[in-house]
């Protein structure tokens, strides 16, 4: 039985950011040439300020992903020794070639995590294990894990309640398990754990994840549960200030870039934007026409939730595009996350262009970190990469 979309606290609408001095790479952004023989002036080329320490943030994460990577290749490796070796012919099998090299970089660069065994005169097969030190800090993420359930579970429930039909093609939740910290086997162990609160229904040959009860307690943004209502202003305008900042019941942080200088009419407009009120993302999203103002602001909203259900307030550009139809996002969602940079950053970084969510980091270090990326850090420390504490904002 799927659930039914509930009531949500205080249904509202919300106003989009004015037009920002922002620059696209697609051709039709170039500067118009005027027309004629006039002489009529060139608009002024509009700029997309970089965030240096965003793009920093995916550049520091290469190194972490790969050992990572290889801890989870030599623990999912078919030796089933307490010492859980990966012998180098697997490896290749699973990461290629020329991919192989690197980690074997990695390898002889850190002798402290990993050991090798094999070869030589012994005549064995050349073998890499974890060392006893790395072995006993990665037994620590069962604990983890375990931290992290109720945390999945509860994200999970709200990812299917904002949706528009309550249910999520299952290959789109796998598409972002990594993102969300979801265990590679969360069909088989996680989602039977809360038929409650999950199914899995096959409808027109595609399986869906689907919501079964539906709780108005969690119809409420990560944007919301920060607000504290009380410490409001009755006069909000005091609390207006040059960057943009509304203390506000429907503000968001906004976070400009250090190179940007908006003039007096854009926070103008911006305070308008900041104080008025929009739509619940938790509020079915064909109540809203979607060529509506309304409409497009409701998206600000939405693609703020779902970044902030992440572990790392991030996603790349082309997964949060795939969940277009179940979200109703916009159709040109590039120009929805430029137009609102101080609310959200694209970096082209990477393989892919990643989303920022800014006011979840201080400089290139997440703010809010769950258990299982506690446990990751913990780990990479062996490879003396130091961890970002962000209780007393020093770095352990």
């Amino acid at each position: 039985m799927l659930a039914t979309r509930g009531a949500t606290p205080k249904p509202y609408l919300l106003p989009f950011l004015p037009s920002m001095s922002i620059s696209s790479t697609s051709p039709s952004s170039s500067p118009a040439r005027p027309r004629g023989g006039g002489g009529g002036r060139r608009p002024k080329k509009k700029v997309y300020h970089r965030e240096r320490e965003l793009d920093h943030a995916v550049d520091l994460q290469k190194k972490p992903y790969l050992l990572l990577r290889l801890r989870s290749l030599i623990l999912s490796s078919s030796a089933s020794s307490m010492s859980r070796p990966l012998l180098l012919r697997d490896l290749e099998k699973e990461v290629g070639f020329v991919q192989k090299w690197t980690f074997l970089s990695l390898i002889q660069r850190h002798p402290s995590v990993f050991k090798v065994s094999g070869g030589g005169g012994g005549g064995g097969p050349i073998a890499v294990r974890l060392t006893e030190k790395a072995a006993r800090i990665s037994d620590e993420e069962a604990l983890a894990r375990a931290l992290m359930e109720p945390i999945l579970v509860r994200n999970l429930r709200k990812l299917l309640m904002m949706s528009m039909d309550c249910r999520i093609p299952l290959e789109k939740i796998e598409l972002i398990a990594p993102e969300l910290g979801l265990p590679p086997t969360f069909k088989t162990c996680l989602i039977p754990g809360y038929p409650q609160f999950f199914s899995v229904q096959n409808i027109r040959g595609v399986e869906y994840l689907c919501l079964e009860s539906w709780d108005s307690s969690l119809a409420i943004t990560t944007r919301e549960e920060k607000l504290d209502l009380e410490t409001i202003p009755v006069d909000a305008k005091k609390s207006f200030s040059k960057d943009g900042n509304f203390l506000g019941p429907f503000a968001f942080k906004l976070k400009f870039p250090a190179g940007f200088r908006p003039n007096k009419k854009y926070i103008e407009e911006v305070l308008k934007w900041q104080k008025m009120a929009f739509p619940s993302p938790y509020l079915n999203a064909r109540q809203f026409e979607p060529a509506t103002p309304q409409a497009r602001k409701r998206a600000v909203a939405v693609l703020h939730e779902l970044l902030s259900l992440t572990m790392e307030k991030r996603l790349t550009s082309d997964k949060l595009d795939a969940f277009h139809n179940e979200y109703k996002l916009p159709c040109k969602l590039l120009l929805c996350l430029v137009k609102n940079h101080g609310i959200f950053y694209i970096t082209n970084k990477g393989a892919r262009s990643t989303v920022f969510l800014k006011e979840a980091y201080d400089g290139h270090n997440l703010l809010d970190k769950c258990p299982l990326l506690k446990f990751y850090d913990r780990f990479v420390s062996l490879i003396g990469r130091p961890c970002f504490d962000a209780s007393n904002s020093v770095q352990v």
